[in-house]
């Protein structure tokens, strides 16, 4: 029933099977990402403390641009989503195609940029650094740039099999990317001894791999998304614009997010070096936190897309409803473990008594945090990206995330006396703004029927 409520479930487009198969591989993806990049810097630091400063800041750019192609992913996910809710697979299979494409040149593009401004990202962007961190950046740089069209590939194909409701294949592609990555590491740095290039050269070929075998996936033309197995390009604009149209305000949002990281950072790093510690030890639990909640983001996104496009609102609000309070027992559930293991955790990383008591009490209280405010602030958007509200989810999150986050952690931080404390208080009240816009926003229904398909 197009634009009417669906009364029987029976007809209800994923039932709790589909969306467990949908879900479950995803916050596997993600937690693999996150230990992936645990063992990464455990084995980069082996090589030394040049080699890791090295490798850090080449993969701060490296992940503002993998970022920028997650959100161009997402756009096109969207839209092909919506084709599928409309039950064309002509129209999915065509913005699957314009997506791979399109990402594709975006990333050669940036690609050779990078390559001819080398020297100016070296010593205009990361500053006066020691000749060792720029020796082993320059390395980093030179090898894993030629990454770059490879992991958009991946990105883009890992969306539509998520629009399918298949996120087991890109799953086990990650599974495959990864264990070359890591096993690729352990032999070049412990085996053959090497340094930074055996950091960058199985970054390169695990994601040369993931690309290759996630494109020749999608070349299957029995798939319900698939791509034309074509050499030749030719571009759809008005398909484009449509999936610009999310990719862009999403890539926006994700960037101002990690330039305001950035600049709350440097503010940290005045409050000492035990705050610099703790600071870091509660990011890198903070991830474990919401790492339910953001794989589950991304199922909202493929489950939304689909509803909007059968024009039948009454599925998205009963999904909306109801991931969001499954969001809700999962970060429940992963918080009240680490709550249980909080005192190993703190064990593990060796700190000092001040240290580790500041980082207790960042732990408590995000983790408190998490579990009554993250799933409407950071879930509930991925509604309305669904619905091609991008635009308004960008502006609400910027302007919240400057004059809350970022203000307000000087206020708090800074001149109130909290301390990095105050820093993680001002996140939180972010969190609370955008909840509350989000949901005024998701009432007032003005994020429906802006469907980008047809």
């Amino acid at each position: 029933m197009r634009g009417n409520l669906s009364t029987d479930k029976k007809n209800y487009l994923f039932d709790n099977k589909a969306l467990a198969a949908l879900i479950i591989p995803l916050i596997v993806e993600q937690l693999l990402a996150v230990l992936v990049g645990m063992a990464d810097s455990i084995m980069v630091a082996s090589v030394g403390e040049a080699a890791v400063s090295g490798v850090s800041l080449v993969d701060n750019i490296m992940v503002l641009l993998i970022n920028a192609f997650s959100a161009l992913a997402t756009g096109g996910a969207v839209v092909a989503g919506q084709y599928l809710g409309q039950g064309s697979k002509k129209g999915a299979c065509k913005s699957a195609t314009q997506l791979v494409w399109f990402i594709t040149i975006c990333a050669l593009v940036i690609t050779i940029l990078i390559y001819v401004f080398k020297y100016w990202i070296l010593h205009g962007v990361f500053g006066q650094i020691e000749p060792d961190v720029m020796n082993h950046a320059n390395t980093y740089l030179m090898i894993v740039t030629a990454s770059i069209p490879f992991i958009a590939l991946y990105n883009g194909g890992a969306a539509i099999f998520r629009t399918m409701g298949n996120s087991e294949i890109s799953m086990r592609v990650s599974i495959v990317m990864n264990i070359i990555n890591v096993s690729g590491n352990a032999i070049l740095i412990y085996g053959f001894h090497r340094g930074t290039e055996g950091v960058a050269i199985p970054t390169l070929v695990s994601r040369i791999t993931a690309a290759v075998l996630i494109i020749l996936l999608l070349c299957n033309q029995k798939r319900s998304v698939c791509i034309e197995p074509t050499w030749r390009y030719h571009a759809d604009w008005s398909m484009i614009r449509k999936i610009l149209n999310i990719g862009v305000p999403n890539g926006l949002e994700n960037s101002m997010f990690q330039l305001g990281k950035i600049i709350v950072l440097s503010l940290v790093s005045t409050f000492g070096t035990y705050a610099i510690a703790a600071n870091a030890v509660a990011n890198a639990v903070a991830l474990f936190q919401i790492l339910p909640g953001m794989a589950i983001s991304l199922a909202i996104t493929t489950v939304i897309a689909r509803c909007v496009g059968a024009g039948d609102y009454a599925q998205v609000k009963y999904y909306t409803k109801k991931l969001i309070a499954v969001t809700y027992v999962c970060v429940w559930i992963i918080n009240g473990l680490i709550f249980l293991l909080m005192p190993l955790i703190l064990k593990a990383y060796q700190l000092s008594d001040v240290t580790a008591g500041a980082a207790r009490q960042i732990m408590i209280f995000h983790a408190v945090s998490c579990m009554l405010v993250w799933p409407v602030a950071f879930s509930l958007p991925a509604t309305f990206r669904a619905a091609g509200d991008a635009k308004m989810c960008m502006i609400i999150s910027v302007i919240s995330m400057w004059i809350f986050r970022i203000i307000f952690s000087y206020i708090l931080g800074k001149y109130v006396g909290m301390g990095v404390l105050g820093v993680w208080v001002a996140m939180v009240i972010d969190w609370i703004v955008r909840a509350i816009c989000f949901v005024i926003r998701y009432f007032s229904g003005r994020w429906k029927h802006q469907a980008l398909a047809g």
